[in-house]
């Protein structure tokens, strides 16, 4: 059996008998360990230092696959086994040439050699630059403890450090943070309290959902989950009659067991078509005037423009089929049903990726008040029903649980976070964002802890060119993904499994301890260890870790829980008795509150909206002062560049889907086993339907080149009537793996979908992510049969200096 490492607990002999026999537990021993991680907590089987089996509790009825994807978490020929340097740095340093990042080998060093490397570079560029000059680049769900945090132990190390430039909101949500408070309040408000399932079957009749309900993403959660309920859930109000419409140009966007309408349009053109909803709403007199009198400001401003009265095109139902391809009797019909039924609105995360992401947003908000139903049960409007499992399942805490404090940061510069490879290209120059005027720092070093970019930003042939402008790259990271090649110093980090954490899951009722279950791979070390060497070097160690170990720290964060709770009549056990067991839920004694949207509804005046009115803002002043062109005062239809209805689809005459994986989180564990096995010809699936695949005569399992202007990839092909003709669906995550590393423009051979989408920001408002905004060719892939190299390990080569 394997040692657990273990300090300031009760003594060295901290795993006693359990006399529930949850678990074979004796001085020091253990073979069953809870851990918990975005997919779901589970139990872990350890065998003599091996991980042998993943097993997930009684309770969840429908856990994740990809939790079997655990694993592989120690594959050796992933894991990053000491610190590493590229040899062209370790040689030349700043006189290096920066395109071999991603290209050169690596020269293994010393643990003590590193350190002082990333010392002496720190010191350097604040000194010259100052500490503006530093990205602190951690993006990403990271672990789900909350201690071993790879974001905010960074930020924490940097803060104390002086500060450093910063990114804002998600590439998830990058527009729907920016325009929900302009017109409705906090997007982490809306998220948090949207009405459940439950509540959803109780009181609804009918629920329009524009961008579907993808089951596979209610797998996942940030920060962890309990059991997995949302199929269950989405059963259970089918059965109390509810009906389901799902608007996408993907038919399982919602499960097939819900026997849902589907309306299929072009992607991109959601706004478009509701605004033709409301216009039938409008010339039918079916909207609600009370409500949007009384709770509402604005909506005489935008009637003329729905109307046509401003522009000379009524935005009515057969100019939205024109745009759209959904027939404009479909459309008046959905409205009728939407107007006499009880009925939720629920828009998509994935609608807001999109150039104008922030529309369709807009435009949900603004229908949904057509309506009136918004603050009733079940009704209204919610914010991504199912983009993570947390929205829509029932029960949260009614309080924070504690986290580690990050401190203050003294550098006020920032970017969105998506606007990365432009801030790294375009120093100094001036962008607009939210209504302020800014101007993109100059990066010349990035610190990246957590998270991968090479995952998450659009273009990446462009974010290849713009890594080579700062001087130099750190980088944690347990495996050897791209994020890590190309960097030029590498400290290898721990994963969950080799580390004691909690897991205080924001969204639910359950907590989880995540005892360490095998030792660090090789000479991983944590990243808390990592900054608190650093921080020791640097002189601010004993502020940085309080003169806590770890076991002290989760103490510290477990007792500080239990005061929260305490204030509001709610019960946890001791550390030691938490520490020693299994998963718990404070379900029974969490009381459900009315949410914010309902205390608006019942008193208007008594409980405004956090909006510059108080009140829904169909029109608003503030984002009609910053005289944006691609985001006026109120909700419109603006094409995009690229999309079906474009000149350039006839150049490239598919629109590509870039969604959430089904077997992984982002690009988490694309090594591991789950992943795996749903490759095609070791390639990620694309999905296309039959017609598009016989006009190209492509056949099921062929390898296919996807391919645009900006890059080209390979992938292997399903063919589905699943997905609309004129698209194909691509997910994300794939680990990037060109042919020729560090080349610009080579083709990438395992399906990163991120070598074709374009990086542009959604609009002026919010800069978010406009990834779902791209068109493709594609063709059969007759050229030389390369392999995949993702998961190998780049050429490393002994330091004899």
């Amino acid at each position: 059996m394997m040692k657990c490492e273990v300090a300031s607990l009760v003594d060295a002999h901290y795993y006693i008998t359990n006399l529930r026999g949850r678990f074979l537990m004796s001085t020091g021993y253990d073979t069953l360990i809870p851990t918990s991680t975005h997919w779901g907590n589970y139990r872990v089987e350890v065998d003599n230092g091996h991980i042998k089996a993943v097993h997930p509790y009684e309770a969840d009825k429908n856990p994740s696959a990809i939790g079997q994807s655990l694993l592989d978490a120690l594959d050796e020929r992933t894991r990053i086994s000491q610190p590493m340097v590229r040899a062209g740095y370790l040689e030349r340093g700043l006189d290096s040439d920066r395109s071999g990042r991603g290209a050169e080998p690596f020269v293994a060093v010393s643990w003590d050699k590193a350190l002082d490397l990333v010392v002496s570079e720190l010191i350097r560029v604040k000194e010259k630059y100052g500490n503006e000059a530093i990205f602190g680049g951690s993006y990403g769900w990271a672990s789900a403890g909350r201690f071993h945090h790879a974001n905010s132990q960074l930020r924490r190390f940097l803060n104390m450090f002086g500060g450093y430039t910063y990114s804002v909101h998600s590439y998830s949500l990058g527009a729907g943070h920016v325009i929900t408070p302009h017109i409705v309040g906090e997007l982490w408000q809306l998220l948090d309290e949207i009405p459940p399932w439950s509540e959803v079957a109780e009181n609804a009749e009918l629920v329009v959902l524009f961008g579907g309900a993808g089951l596979k993403n209610t797998q996942i959660s940030s920060g962890g989950l309990g059991p997995h309920t949302a199929q269950d859930d989405m059963k259970a109000a089918k059965e109390a009659g509810v009906h389901f419409v799902n608007v996408s140009p993907v038919r399982d966007d919602l499960a097939h067991f819900l026997d849902a309408e589907w309306i299929s349009p072009r992607p991109n053109t959601d706004t478009a078509i509701m605004l033709a909803l409301a216009h039938t709403l409008v010339v039918e007199d079916l909207h609600d005037k009370e409500f949007l009198q009384n709770y509402c400001v604005g909506f005489d401003r935008f009637l003329p423009y729905l109307l046509g009265d401003s522009d000379g095109q009524p935005k009515d139902a057969e100019w939205a089929e024109r745009i759209s391809t959904v027939p404009a009797d479909v459309i008046r019909d959905l409205a009728r049903r939407m107007a006499w039924q009880r009925t939720m609105i629920s828009v998509s995360w994935s609608l807001q990726r999109a150039e104008h992401g922030e529309q369709p947003f807009w435009m949900a908000t603004v229908l949904a008040a057509m309506l009136g139903q918004i603050g009733l049960p079940g009704r209204g409007i919610g914010f991504g029903y199912a983009a993570m499992h947390s929205l829509g399942a029932a029960g949260r805490p009614p309080f924070k649980w504690p986290a580690l404090s990050q401190g203050q940061n003294e550098v006020q510069a920032f970017i969105p976070v998506a606007r990365i490879a432009d801030m790294l290209l375009k120093p100094g120059q001036p962008f607009n964002f939210n209504g302020q005027e800014m101007r993109y720092p100059d990066i010349k070093l990035i610190y990246w802890a957590g998270g991968n970019p090479f995952h998450h930003h659009q273009d990446l042939n462009r974010l290849v060119k713009a890594w080579r402008k700062p001087e130099t790259i750190i980088v944690h990271e347990p495996w050897w993904n791209a994020n890590a090649r190309h960097a030029d110093i590498v400290l290898p980090a721990t994963t969950a499994l080799e580390r004691n954490d909690v897991s205080f899951i924001r969204d639910s009722t359950y907590i989880s301890p995540m005892r360490q279950a095998v030792p660090p791979f090789q000479s991983a070390r944590n990243d808390h260890g990592i900054f608190s060497d650093l921080a020791d070097r640097l002189g601010f160690k004993e502020s940085f870790t309080q003169n806590r170990d770890e076991m002290g720290w989760l103490r510290h964060f477990y007792e500080t829980a239990i005061r929260y709770a305490t204030r509001h009549a709610i019960k946890l056990p001791d550390f030691e008795e938490f520490w020693l067991g299994e998963q718990i839920s404070i379900e029974d004694q969490v009381k459900a509150k009315p949410s914010f949207l309902t205390r608006f509804r019942q008193d208007p005046t008594g409980a405004p909206l956090t909006t510059p009115s108080g009140k829904i803002e169909i029109f608003s002043e503030t984002i009609d002062s910053f005289g944006y062109d691609d985001c006026p005062g109120h909700p419109v239809w603006l094409a995009p560049e690229e999309w079906l209805g474009a000149a350039k689809a006839k150049t490239y005459p598919l629109h590509l889907v870039s969604n959430q994986p089904k077997t992984r989180l982002h690009s988490q564990f694309d090594h591991g086993v789950t992943s795996r096995q749903n490759k095609v010809k070791g390639r990620e699936p694309a999905r296309m339907n039959p017609a598009d695949a016989q006009a190209r005569g492509l056949k099921d399992g062929d390898l296919i080149r996807v391919f645009n202007d900006r890059g080209a990839c390979l992938a292997g092909l399903i063919l589905s009537n699943d997905i609309r003709p004129g698209i194909i669906q691509l997910p994300t995550g794939a680990w990037y793996n060109p042919l020729e590393p560090g080349q610009i423009g080579s083709l990438e051979l395992h399906g990163n979908p991120n070598v074709l989408t374009q990086d542009k920001g959604t609009s002026q408002l919010a800069q978010g992510c406009a990834a779902h905004s791209a068109l493709v060719e594609v063709e059969r892939y007759e050229g030389s049969d390369f392999a995949v190299t993702a998961f190998e390990p780049p050429q490393i080569v002994t330091d004899r200096s």
